[in-house]
C-alpha cells in the first residue's frame, strides 16, 4: 500500500529497528518511501530469563506487557523532530503498539491504523487457554489492553480498520465517533502461479509470523488435534509451516516428525505455497483480516480456514473458501480437498477471480489515502 501512496504523496517512514532486517532493507525502503528514520530498538527474545523478568516488571504497570515493550523515549523525539520541520500533514500510527510514543499535543492530523481490534486477540488468547497461572496473567493483559486500546482510539483524530467488522466495533464498544475502514488487499501482480513448482497430492502449508501467538496457537492446535485424524485417511500427508521465529518445541517437534516441516523465515513465500495442495488457516484467536487468505487465493489455492482465521473478510464458504470450526469437521474438508482435485482446483480459480477482480492494493491505496485527507480538513477546519 506504501508503494502506491509514494506515487501520488510524499512518505516519510519512521520505524523502530530491531537489527535483525537483511542488511540491504535500508536500500530497498526507497520502493515504499523518500525518507527512511531508524530508531535502534531492542525487545527481550521470548521464554528468556530476560523476558521473563520484564514479565515479572510489568505485573502491576498499567500497560500491557505486548504495547510497553515497543515504549521508546527517541522514537518519541525523532517524531516532535519531523513534525516540527512543518511540512507533514498527517502522522499514520501504524499498529496499535507504537501509539505510546506518539506525542499527545501535535498539530498535524493524526491517523491510527488499526489491524486489528488487540484487546479482542487477548480476550481470545484467555478463553482458550487452560493453565491457570496462564490464564490469570492473560485476562489481566486483555483488560490492560482493552482500557489502552480505547484510550488510543479516542486520542487519534481517526482511527481506519481493516474490515467492517472492526470499525463497527471500536465504534460500540470505545465510542469512536471518527472510525473507517479500508479492505485488505493482496499484490496481484506478485501473488500468481508461476508454473515452477508442481503440486505435492498431499502436501498442506501455512505462511505466517511465527512470533505472533494467534499464528503459534493456531499451528498447535492443527498439529494437536486436526493432523492425526487427516492421517487416519491420508497417512502421507504433510504440513510445511512457513514464517519467522517459530518456538524451539515446533522446530523440535519437526525434527522428531518427518510429516512436519518447519522452515523458518524465508525470503519467498510463494514457492512453498504453489507446492501444496491446499492452504490452511486453523486460527482459534485473532482479529482484524488475514493477508495471508488473500495471498493464497491470488496463487489459485483452495483455503480452509476456520470462521476466526477468515474473519473480517467477503469470502463464501464452500465457493471462495472451506470454513470449519472443529477438529473433525476441518479434518474432513482437509480430506475432501486432497482427494478431490477438481474440487479444489474450482475452489482456488473462484477465489483467484474475486481476488484480482476486488482487491488489488492500488484501490486499497486511493481508499486510505482519501480517508486521510478527510481527516487533514477535518483537523484544518
Amino acid at each position: 500500500m506504501l508503494k502506491h501512496l509514494k506515487d501520488e504523496h510524499r512518505v516519510t517512514y519512521l520505524t523502530l529497528d530491531d537489527g535483525v532486517s537483511d542488511g540491504d532493507a535500508g536500500e530497498k525502503a526507497v520502493e515504499y518511501c523518500h525518507e527512511l528514520i531508524r530508531i535502534p530498538h531492542r525487545t527481550q527474545e521470548k521464554f528468556t530469563p530476560g523476558f521473563y523478568f520484564e514479565l515479572a516488571q510489568q505485573l502491576f504497570s498499567p500497560f500491557p506487557y505486548a504495547v510497553k515493550k515497543y515504549e521508546s523515549k527517541p522514537m518519541r523525539a525523532a517524531i516532535l523532530e519531523t513534525l516540527a520541520k512543518g511540512d507533514v500533514d498527517v502522522l499514520v500510527c501504524d499498529f496499535l503498539a507504537p501509539a505510546l510514543n506518539v506525542p499527545l499535543d501535535v498539530s498535524s492530523a493524526c491517523v491510527l491504523f488499526q489491524h486489528n481490534v488487540e484487546a479482542i486477540i487477548w480476550k481470545r488468547h484467555y478463553e482458550t487457554q487452560t493453565n491457570a497461572a496462564k490464564r490469570g496473567f492473560l485476562k489481566r493483559e486483555w483488560q490492560k489492553m482493552t482500557k489502552f486500546e480505547e484510550r488510543m482510539c479516542r486520542q487519534f483524530d481517526c482511527v481506519i480498520a481493516v474490515s467492517a467488522e472492526d470499525r463497527d466495533l471500536m465504534r460500540t464498544e470505545y465510542g469512536v465517533t471518527c472510525v473507517d475502514s479500508v479492505p485488505t488487499g493482496v499484490d496481484t501482480e506478485y501473488f500468481k502461479p508461476r508454473g515452477e513448482t508442481e503440486s505435492g497430492t498431499y502436501d498442506l502449508v501455512f505462511t505466517g509470523s511465527m512470533d505472533w501467538l494467534p499464528n503459534e496457537d493456531g499451528i498447535r492446535y492443527f498439529v494437536e488435534s486436526v493432523l492425526p485424524l487427516i492421517k487416519q485417511t491420508i497417512p502421507g500427508v504433510r504440513l510445511t509451516v512457513v514464517g519467522r521465529n517459530p518456538s524451539k518445541s515446533l522446530v523440535e517437534l519437526s525434527q522428531r516428525d518427518p510429516s512436519i516441516i518447519v522452515t523458518g523465515r524465508v525470503d519467498d513465500v510463494r514457492g512453498y505455497i504453489e507446492k501444496a495442495a491446499a492452504y490452511i488457516v486453523p486460527l482459534r484467536i485473532g482479529g482484524g483480516t488475514r493477508l495471508k487468505i488473500y495471498e493464497a487465493m491470488a496463487m489459485e489455492k483452495p483455503v480452509i480456514s476456520t470462521s476466526i482465521g477468515a474473519e473480517g473478510l467477503p469470502v463464501n464458504n464452500g465457493s471462495d473458501v472451506i470454513l470449519a470450526d472443529t477438529a473433525e469437521t476441518f479434518a474432513a474438508g482437509v480430506v475432501e480437498l486432497l482427494t478431490d482435485p477438481q474440487l479444489a482446483r474450482d475452489i482456488g480459480l473462484r477465489a483467484a477471480k474475486k481476488v484480482r477482480e476486488q482487491f488489488g492494493w492500488k484501490q486499497v491505496a486511493r481508499n486510505f489515502a482519501n480517508l486521510c485527507e478527510e481527516t487533514v480538513k477535518r483537523k484544518s477546519a
